[in-house]
């Protein structure tokens, strides 16, 4: 019998879902519209706004095949538990991320206990004003610097063979890497502003 992605442990979840590049695939940005689409029909107006994000959103790459997706829903808490049961008849598992400071919703589709079943979807959840929207800056910066997202790429091949069983520690060991380019990205898109 296979465990719900959110009742497996670190160690189970490293085991069926190892860190695995793929190369880039010009259908990714298809198959967000297309699940897009299918939030929005599902979510309304509680969806405020939805974006394609991470190594699948910048042409070129390579990136694990996982599309990810960053959301703002209405900032009624008394929402979210419609939220969640409407996200799951599209086959979303919640749960609440507490590495992120702050902490913040989190969505995934496409696993199983067992393994990756299907095309597999995060969804992370943020208010307006939470730092995961400055991921935005660097996904425009390395589409706007093939040079920086080629450094990128680099260091994710590299950290994805040291931590093939350790999703958590991959993603950790990029985090110096997405700060600093993020920093730049966003000082320079303010500054362009200006």
């Amino acid at each position: 019998m296979s465990k719900n992605l959110n009742e497996m442990t670190a160690e189970e979840i490293a085991k069926a879902f190892p860190v695995e590049l793929s190369s880039y695939d010009k259908e990714w940005p298809k198959i967000f519209e297309a699940e897009k689409e299918r939030i929005i029909g599902a979510l309304g107006s509680d969806l405020i706004r939805i974006e394609h994000f991470g190594s699948t959103s910048v042409p070129g790459i390579i990136a694990k095949n996982t599309i990810d997706i960053l959301a703002e829903f209405t900032p009624d808490e008394t929402r979210m538990s419609s939220i969640i049961e409407r996200m799951k008849t599209l086959e979303y598992n919640y749960m609440w991320q507490e590495d992120g400071e702050p902490p913040y919703g989190f969505f995934a589709k496409g696993f199983s206990g067992s393994g990756i079943k299907d095309q597999t979807y995060f969804i992370h959840t943020a208010a307006a004003n939470h730092k995961l929207w400055d991921r935005l800056y660097f996904r425009d910066y390395l589409r706007e610097y093939p040079s920086v997202a080629a450094e990128y790429e680099a260091l994710k091949i590299q950290l994805a063979e040291k931590f093939k069983y350790n999703r958590v520690g991959y993603r950790i060991a990029k985090t110096d890497f997405v700060v600093a380019a993020t920093e730049k990205a966003k000082a320079y898109y303010i500054t362009k502003q200006e």
